[in-house]
């Protein structure tokens, strides 16, 4: 089958019972954890066309030609998504285990749900992810302050001016 992942097709042999998390991490999507394979912690969580799903209890075979997406899809290094950089400014990561995660599901409710959250949407939208670090306040904080720099973006965007690109830095991926 063809999967797209992060906008690159790639063609791959899975099992009917391979999950799409196998397959990921198979393909080296490091970025993908593997925390709890039941579907409780959202650490796989990968957008699947748009929306947030635990990659643990998605099987390969379901996806069809829908995009996958995972947090090094949104942005890297050199361009890092707002959501990225707002975790980095915030200190939102300790062991970053359940970062990407977290991305993806604050990701998934700013551009399905609400571009303009409060923390109630935030900890409805979240609720799936686990952390034993952070205590969440600053997970919280950080995905705020990327809904708001992803609306000015926007705003700036729709003004026809572009807005310069700052590179956080760079938060590492955990095997």
């Amino acid at each position: 089958m063809t999967l797209t992942v992060n906008d690159k097709a790639r063609s791959v042999e899975v099992a009917s019972n391979e999950t799409l998390l196998e397959t990921l991490r198979r393909l080296g999507a490091v970025e993908v954890k593997c925390g709890c394979e039941k579907g409780d912690c959202g650490a796989c969580a990968v957008l699947l066309d748009g929306m947030a799903v635990d990659s643990c209890l998605t099987l390969t075979g379901t996806v069809g030609d829908r995009p996958v997406t995972t947090v090094k899809g949104l942005g890297d290094s050199d361009m890092p998504h707002p959501l990225q950089t707002a975790f980095s400014d915030r200190g939102a990561a300790q062991c970053g285990y359940c970062t990407p995660g977290m991305i993806i599901a604050a990701q998934s409710m700013l551009t399905n749900d609400t571009a303009d959250p409060d923390e109630s949407d935030i900890r409805l939208a979240l609720s799936g992810n686990l952390c034993r670090c952070t205590g969440y306040t600053k997970i919280y904080d950080a995905v705020l302050d990327g809904a708001r720099a992803m609306r000015t973006a926007e705003t700036t965007h729709a003004e026809g001016v572009c807005p310069e690109t700052v590179a956080a830095p760079r938060m590492e991926a955990v095997k």
